[in-house]
């Protein structure tokens, strides 16, 4: 069991569009303890919509007894600038104001979240990073770190991820954004301003993270007399509820932004592939076999050109979500890869 702490930056943190984060506050866990050699680091990215609580949304893989044990490693997991758990985003005070920033909020990109990851890595006294975990945008971050410090982690693994937001990804979160635009309360200078609009985004997403098969399995209508109130209207119209009671709709928006802006290229080479050439660390490529939003495809294409990483495609009927919900699999998996992290 972790609880949440927070770091806030003395500095600022200057943002790729130009603008400036006050003494952003990056809020994170931390499970174990980091041993005298610093060689037991694990750090875990969270996707979307997670938190930095990685023992709760990953329970299968972190924790006692698990792949990623506290017993064995020290393991960190940061809440993304931008998001509503803490870290500084839009629901924040801004300091020039002292009121929330809200739709005020700076534009953020990956690069800018790992230049305060790098600055929370340092406080916490953490000089190499043993293992780098991330799906989803988590892969983004990975990524990201690996070239940003590639003396720092030393391996990594990366689930359902690409080496840039796809033109299908940034489609997705534009329907996703127009949801939320549509809300009449969009642009209003509250915390719930677009609320009703994220729900519908969400369920927009659910079509996406998972895919038809598990829908058939799990919503499909056993009766042919029905004519309303079907299973899968009231999964999606649940979904979007529990999602309102949690999350930020402003944070979603600009959430969906920032992974909009992801690509390693941008700024280093005319050819991705001549990017990821760069990424020498021994690393693994995990796919999902039925994932719709982010395909084994973009992680067959970033494994080939990839000069140190193993490819498994993991057979799942889960969708992009496998990755959340397939613990067996994808712990196996990363056992055989990694044999000499000594992960039991």
């Amino acid at each position: 069991m972790s609880t949440k702490q927070y770091y806030t930056s003395p500095n600022d943190l200057l943002l790729e569009c130009g603008e400036t984060l006050k003494n952003p506050t990056i809020a994170y866990h931390t499970y174990g303890q980091l041993n005298d050699k610093k060689d037991n680091v694990v750090w875990i990215f969270h996707a979307l919509t997670a938190a930095s609580n990685v023992d709760e949304w990953w329970e299968g893989l972190v924790g006692d007894g698990k792949l990623f044990n506290p017993s064995d490693h020290f393991i960190v997991c940061a809440n993304m600038l931008g998001s509503c758990y803490g870290s500084t985003g839009p629901d924040s005070i801004n300091p020039d104001t002292n009121k929330p920033y809200f739709h005020s909020f700076p534009d953020v990109t990956i690069r800018d979240i790992i230049h305060s990851l790098i600055e929370l890595r340092k406080y916490l006294g953490i000089d190499k990073i043993k293992m780098a975990v991330g799906g989803s945008c988590g892969g983004y971050q990975a990524l990201e770190w690996l070239l940003m410090e590639p003396e720092t982690i030393e391996n990594y693994t990366i689930c359902v991820t690409s080496p840039k937001e796809s033109a299908w990804g940034i489609a997705v979160h534009t329907a996703h954004r127009t949801a939320i635009e549509l809300d009449p309360t969009w642009g209003e200078n509250h915390k719930d301003s677009g609320l009703e609009g994220m729900k519908g985004a969400r369920q927009i997403g659910l079509l996406f993270y998972r895919n038809h098969q598990i829908y058939h399995q799990r919503q499909n209508e056993e009766s042919n007399e029905k004519t309303r109130d079907f299973k899968a209207t009231s999964y999606l119209k649940y979904q979007g509820e529990k999602l309102a009671k949690r999350f930020s709709p402003i944070s979603y928006y600009k959430l969906t932004e920032v992974l909009d802006t992801h690509n390693i290229a941008r700024g280093r080479d005319t050819d991705i592939k001549d990017t990821l050439k760069r990424i020498h660390q021994k690393g693994l490529v995990l796919s999902i076999s039925s994932d719709l939003l982010c395909p084994p495809a973009e992680q067959q294409f970033m494994a080939k050109h990839l000069p140190n990483a193993q490819y498994c495609l993991i057979d799942s009927l889960y969708g992009h979500d496998g990755f959340l919900l397939e613990f067996e699999k994808i712990g196996n998996v990363i056992r055989e890869a990694f044999p000499e992290l000594y992960m039991k």
